[in-house]
């Protein structure tokens, strides 16, 4: 087992998980996208209700909705995705839907937030929308810091064949000397 290290801030201990993840992942987020991702584990640290909610129904809710409400449901929406698909895959599975159902709605959320914007922001949440498979992959790897993999090898095979997700191949290839085919939506990363 690893040493812990704690860091004189609960920011900087967030930022030194998200980097540890990051060399497991051996991928490097740039400053705005690791930035994006302390302060949403930040925000949501304390929040378990974000497991109840039921992100179909919140994505509606935010295209009925206007301005600035319309803008923090959208937000709220792609970062509850995130979060549920790097840090809770299973639950995917006990509502019986595939991982990707969350990446999709997740990366809609912020690229109709992106397309809402007429300012600076906009472009942080396209950046969301197209690196979203990544910092789920790094979510995944902060999972799996203690040794065990974040997916189980269904997950996995499904992950990569709609995403492309690399991490989800990494997992694979950890299992099986198989190659699954791959999907027809699949989205490299």
């Amino acid at each position: 087992m690893k040493q812990l290290v704690l860091e004189p801030t609960s920011t900087a201990q967030w930022y030194a998980l998200v980097n540890e993840a990051e060399r497991a992942r051996d991928c490097k987020l740039d400053e705005t996208m690791e930035s994006y991702l302390v302060f949403l584990l930040m925000r949501f640290v304390t929040r378990p209700d974000m497991a109840a909610r039921v992100m179909a129904l919140d994505y509606l809710k935010s295209m009925a909705a206007r301005g600035r409400m319309q803008e923090e449901q959208l937000r709220d929406v792609g970062d509850h995705c995130l979060l549920y698909s790097g840090l809770y895959p299973a639950r995917a599975e006990r509502r019986a839907v595939r991982l990707s159902y969350f990446v999709g709605l997740g990366r809609s959320s912020y690229h109709q937030l992106a397309h809402l914007l007429h300012h600076g922001g906009a472009q942080i949440y396209e950046q969301l929308a197209d690196m979203f498979v990544t910092l789920m992959e790094v979510l995944h790897a902060m999972r799996a810091l203690d040794g065990r993999h974040a997916l189980d090898p269904l997950t996995a095979a499904e992950l990569w064949q709609d995403t492309g997700s690399s991490g989800a191949r990494r997992t694979l290839d950890a299992v099986t000397d198989a190659i699954p085919a791959p999907g027809g939506s699949r989205r490299p990363h």
